[in-house]
Formats: structure tokens, sequence, C-alpha cells
């Protein structure tokens, strides 16, 4: 890989994970369009490190104080909404860690293709609009209950499919259960944490087993970029989301589908 092509998919990977419109669709179209040779699992890990790092270190605070309420409800010391929130995140993970394990090689095999990504993309696209003209928006992330963890939970299993996105499909089950604007896209975020650390733990445990030094410095370059262009993208997000709402990421998606259905079809 040269510094362009790294540069581009660490940038490309960092916007797009917190946005709804599928970031790993982005990192399968780009060297498809581009031509440039697919840049590997060990990359794909790699920013999506980077992404995890940025995600942690926003939402510090809220981690810490989740971290440590759910520590005192497993002792029977208090069950607030903080506890409630971790319980929530943790539970949200299991259907999309039982969908991975079970149809990880099939979608591999057989989803990865720029028409499927372009179905996915239209599909999820639309629901996310009906989502969010549709949708009651009155509740925050601290009062979800389990009715919507279970949604929205096997939404994130449906973003297994390239072009759906894990965040846009969250973000849509959660404005679809009433959230607002805000909370769906900051539980969105919060539930992102185990996803990453699950789908990308294995992959690098074993490819630091063999790694070298000259190997690993694009890989530590995609995962700095990444995860800095993650940063901003969070922060401006979350800043803009109740004025612009998703419409334009709606608009976005269909206008990306319609491409790939004349180019790839």
């Amino acid at each position: 890989m040269d510094f362009i092509q790294i540069v581009v998919l660490a940038v490309v990977q960092g916007l797009t994970e917190f946005l709804p419109v599928s970031s790993s669709a982005h990192l399968i179209l780009v060297p498809v369009l581009t031509g440039w040779q697919d840049q590997g699992l060990a990359f794909d890990v790699a920013v999506h490190v980077g992404t995890l790092s940025a995600v942690v270190l926003y939402f510090r605070k809220e981690i810490i104080q989740m971290a440590q309420s759910w520590v005192k409800s497993l002792s029977g010391r208090g069950f607030d909404n903080d506890a409630k929130l971790a319980w929530a995140v943790l539970l949200g993970t299991i259907p999309v860690g039982l969908s991975g394990l079970l149809f990880k090689d099939f979608i591999a095999e057989h989803l990865r293709e720029p028409v499927v990504i372009a179905g996915a993309t239209l599909l999820f696209g639309l629901l996310l609009w009906v989502s969010d003209t549709k949708g009651r928006r009155t509740r925050d992330e601290h009062a979800i209950n389990w009715k919507d963890v279970l949604v929205i939970g096997c939404f994130q299993a449906l973003a297994l499919i390239p072009g759906t996105s894990r965040s846009g499909a969250t973000m849509t089950a959660a404005l679809l259960m009433g959230l607002t604007r805000q909370a769906a896209a900051r539980f969105s975020f919060l539930l992102s944490i185990p996803v990453i650390v699950l789908a990308g733990g294995l992959e690098t445990r074993d490819y630091l087993q063999h790694a070298t030094v000259s190997d690993m410095q694009p890989l530590m370059l995609g995962a700095l970029l990444s995860g800095m262009s993650a940063y901003f993208c969070i922060h401006y997000f979350l800043k803009l989301l109740e004025r612009i709402g998703m419409i334009p990421f709606v608009i976005y998606r269909i206008i990306l589908a319609v491409f790939l259905y004349v180019v790839f079809a």
C-alpha cells in the first residue's frame, strides 16, 4: 500500500464508521472504484482500532461512570441509569455476536458484491428516512428498555450485510423505538465499542504473532488517521444532528445506490 491509499482509506473509515452510510461498504468500494489492490483484513482491523480509540476517548467520562455503576449492579449495590445503559450495551451486542459466528463465512463469500451493497444501501437508507420522520423522538438513551435493546440489537446484526451500516441500522431502530436523534446516535456509538472489540480482537492477535515492524508501519498510520478523523466526525455529527437530521444521509445513500446499480448491475 502506498501513502495515498493509506490516507484515503483511513480517513474514509474514520468519517463513515459513525455516520449512517456504512464504513464497510466504503472500504470495499474504494479499491473497486480506484483499481487499487484490496487493502486486506489486517488494514481493515487497524483502522477499526483507530475508530474504537476515538469513540472511547470521546465518551471516556460516560464509559467510566457506566463501568462503575455496572460493577455496583453486579454486587447488588444499586441499579442506576448508568448501570442500566451499560447492561443495554452488553446485551445489545449478543445478536450481532451470534450472527457473526454463524454467518461470517457466508457473508464474506457471497455478500461483498457491489450490487448487494447497493441494495442494502438503498433499503436501509429508506428505513432511516422513515424512522427519522415517523419516530416520536421523546426519550433519551437512559430511558431505554429491554424491548428497545432487543430491537436495536437485531438491527445491528443485520448490519453484517455490507452496505447496511451498523450505525445507520442501530440509529434507525432507536429512532423507531422513540429515542431522540441525539440519544439514538449516542447509544449507537456506545454500542459500537464491544462490536469493534469482538470483531477485531481475534484477527489482531493472529496478525501480531506473524507481523514485522515494516508490516505494522502502514497499519499504525492508518489507525492514527482513522482515529483522528473519527473523533472529528463524532464531535460535529452530534453537534449538527438536531439541526440537519438524517435526510442528507438518506439522500447520499440513494445517490450511492443508484450509482452502484448503474455501474455494476
